[in-house]
C-alpha cells in the first residue's frame, strides 16, 4: 500500500469510527429516554434462542451514561487502528469479533443474564491490532501492536473470571475473535520478487576510437543490488 493510499484509508478509517461512535451515542439518547427498554428488549440473554439475532444489535447498547463513557475512547481507538489498513476488511473483523463474542456469551454465560455493550469490540480491536503486524510481516504495525500491548495490557485482568458485574466471557470471546480475524484477514500478498537487469546497452564508441568505461555503481550489478535492497525493505514492511 502506498503512502497516498494509506493516507486515504486512514482518512474512512477516522469517518467510520466517528460515524460509528455517533450511532452508539444516538442509540443511548434513545434507550435513555425510554428508561433503557431498548437494552432489556435488545439484551443478548445466555441460552435465550430468541435473543440470538441480537448479537449484532446488543454491542451498540449501554446500561447508563458511565458505561457508554467508559467504552468510547477505547472503542475509538482500537477501532481506528484495526481499520486504517482497510475499511473493508475491518467490517468483516468486525460481524466476525461481535459473533465471536456474542456466542461465547450465549453458550457459557450462568443464569440467564442479559449483556449488552460495546467492551466485546474493543477487546476484538484490541488483540487484532497487537497481533497484525506479525501476521502481515509489517514492521510499522508490528510496533504499533507492541506498544499498544504494553500500553494496555491491564485490559486482560477483566477478560478472565472473577471481575464481579462485567461480562468477562463477552470480553474473551471478542478477543478470540479478533485474534482469529488477524489470521484470517492477513495479507496474503506474495512477496514481491527481486527484479535484475538482463541485458546491457553497449555503449557508442565515439570518435576517435576510445569506448567509454562505465562510472562505479552502474551497471547490471548495481541494479541487482539495489533491486535486493528494495526485496528487504519490503519483506520488512517499509515499502
Amino acid at each position: 500500500m502506498s503512502p497516498e493510499q494509506m493516507i486515504a484509508e486512514a482518512r474512512k478509517a477516522f469517518f467510520v469510527m466517528f460515524g460509528l461512535l455517533a450511532v452508539v451515542w444516538l442509540v443511548q439518547l434513545a434507550n435513555w429516554a425510554d428508561h433503557y427498554a431498548l437494552a432489556r428488549d435488545y439484551a443478548l440473554v445466555s441460552g435465550d434462542v430468541g435473543t440470538l439475532p441480537d448479537i449484532l444489535v446488543a454491542p451498540l447498547l449501554h446500561w447508563s451514561w458511565a458505561h457508554i463513557e467508559s467504552n468510547s475512547g477505547p472503542l475509538f481507538v482500537f477501532g481506528f487502528l484495526a481499520a486504517y489498513r482497510g475499511v473493508l476488511r475491518f467490517l468483516g473483523l468486525t460481524l466476525l469479533i461481535a459473533l465471536s463474542s456474542g456466542l461465547v456469551v450465549w453458550f457459557f454465560e450462568h443464569g440467564n443474564v442479559a449483556t449488552v455493550g460495546a467492551s466485546g469490540l474493543i477487546f476484538g480491536y484490541f488483540g487484532y491490532v497487537v497481533v497484525r503486524g506479525l501476521f502481515d510481516r509489517h514492521l510499522i504495525d508490528t510496533l504499533v501492536g507492541i506498544v499498544m500491548g504494553a500500553s494496555f495490557a491491564y485490559l486482560l485482568t477483566v477478560a478472565v473470571p472473577g471481575t464481579p458485574g462485567v461480562s468477562w466471557l463477552g470480553h474473551l470471546g471478542g478477543l478470540l475473535g479478533g485474534l482469529a480475524g488477524a489470521w484470517l484477514f492477513r495479507d496474503r500478498r506474495a512477496p514481491r520478487p527481486a527484479t535484475t537487469a538482463t541485458t546491457a546497452l553497449t555503449p557508442r564508441t565515439p570518435p576517435g576510437g576510445n569506448t567509454p568505461q562505465p562510472g562505479p555503481g552502474s551497471g547490471p550489478t548495481s541494479d541487482s543490488a539495489r533491486a535486493d535492497l528494495y526485496k528487504e525493505l519490503g519483506d520488512l514492511g517499509l515499502l
